[in-house]
């Protein structure tokens, strides 16, 4: 019987890989940023209108540009951490699904907790099984 599995997927850090990921995590800083300038904005236009609670309105935009300001203490948290790193570690890119050959007798621990990719500079360099 064929199952489908979650594999994980590592990335090898080389000078490449930081460079881009430190790229996309300044990128999105920039873009929650602008988020937030947009939602005070936007906050500061609705409170003029006569016929809102202005307390309802800052409480709901405040939530929400609390949360990407959250995102972007995390998005730095994760700058610092990549400039500790040292090339070759090996770090967490997400997850794929895979399909998996079960048979009977099968130790079922063994084929679903193994498992992962490793890319480095967008090539494939191991595949733990």
């Amino acid at each position: 019987m064929n199952i489908i599995k979650r594999v994980s997927v590592k990335r090898v850090l080389t000078e490449t890989s930081k460079e881009t990921l430190r790229q996309d995590f300044e990128t999105r800083k920039a873009r929650l940023d602008e988020e937030c300038q947009q939602l005070s904005f936007e906050k500061r236009k609705i409170e003029v209108k006569q016929n809102v609670s202005r307390e309802e309105v800052a409480k709901r935009f405040n939530r929400e540009i609390d949360k990407r300001k959250e995102k972007i203490r995390w998005l730095e948290y994760q700058l610092e951490q990549l400039e500790i790193l040292p090339l070759g570690s090996e770090i967490e890119d997400g997850e794929v699904e895979s399909i998996v050959d079960l048979k009977v007798g099968d130790m079922w621990d063994e084929k679903m907790n193994q498992g992962a990719i490793v890319v480095q500079d967008g090539q494939v360099i191991r595949i733990d099984k």
